[in-house]
């Protein structure tokens, strides 16, 4: 079977973006997902994205596929690079124009509204934080917030603030971001037995109130050069902590997400990037 897709990266956040607007079924398993996601013997991605038809009301249905084969449910980063590929599909983006479009999407996490802009950037909804334990999940507490709890984890304590935005996210508060290893750290803190649904995790500094550095070890995935979702809860982190404003420039190794934690309405807007590099077909 030939299966034709759209690479998209967000920050760096790559991903292949698929059509498969004709079922409601993903057009390959996880399993062939990952394949095609390796950098070596695949085309190379954080994720196999499918664009299937609308459900409940929405406009369409977004399910991912990570590179180690599991089914994360929202993804920040890769709903940017969905709606600009279904921007696309629909003509709203052409060489000579774009037209404004807001669209609801279907994800595991819940609807999300993302909107393009005329500048071709995209700001989304992406709805409210889930803030107490049972809702991240965690064990790190029973019925309350989670707010720079002690864990330990590669035999030293750390301060863990744990936060949902649709997926599960343990934030950490460090001096200097560029001297954690991730890749010893990171799967340590994404397995600990407190996340029964494993967890993302995020360092981050503080730069200035309204500046934060985040670096992420994301599940499924491992270092990635952005996570949207992840940006979203590093200013719900720092606001809970009284570290941040809640309007943040929050910089990642791709780099910036603009986020902003409304007071009025209590939902977390992120605008960023997204763009198309390259299309092509590969044989499954």
């Amino acid at each position: 079977m030939k299966i034709d897709f759209t690479k998209y990266h967000g920050l760096g956040n790559d991903f292949l973006l698929i059509d498969n607007r004709q079922s409601s079924t993903p057009l390959i398993t996880p399993e062939q997902a990952a394949v095609l996601c390796d950098r070596h013997f695949g085309v190379g991605g954080d994720g196999v994205i499918f664009v299937l038809p609308g459900v409940e009301g929405s406009d369409y249905t977004m399910r991912i596929f990570n590179s180690d084969s599991s089914e994360p449910e929202m993804c920040g980063n890769g709903i940017r690079c969905f709606a600009k590929f279904v921007a696309n599909l629909d003509g709203h983006i052409t060489p000579e124009k774009i037209v404004p479009t807001t669209y609801k999407i279907h994800t595991l996490a819940g609807i999300i509204k993302p909107e393009i802009l005329g500048d071709g950037n995209i700001t989304v909804d992406m709805g409210k934080p889930r803030l107490i334990a049972e809702e991240i999940p965690t064990t790190l507490a029973t019925g309350s917030k989670v707010i720079e709890a002690p864990l330990g984890v590669a035999g030293q304590s750390w301060l863990a603030t744990c936060v949902s935005m649709g997926n599960p996210h343990c934030l950490v508060f460090v001096d200097d971001v560029q001297k954690i290893d991730l890749s010893v750290i990171g799967p340590q803190f994404e397995n600990h037995p407190v996340f029964p649904q494993k967890t993302n995790v995020e360092f981050i500094e503080v730069v200035a109130p309204d500046y934060l550095k985040m670096r992420v070890w994301e599940r499924g995935v491992g270092t990635t050069l952005a996570c949207g979702t992840g940006a979203c809860a590093t200013v719900v982190a720092g606001v809970l902590t009284g570290k941040s404003n809640r309007s943040c420039t929050v910089e990642l190794p791709g780099g910036c997400l603009q986020i902003t934690w409304s007071e009025a309405d209590d939902r977390l807007y992120m605008k960023g990037p997204a763009q198309a590099v390259f299309t092509g077909s590969v044989e499954i």
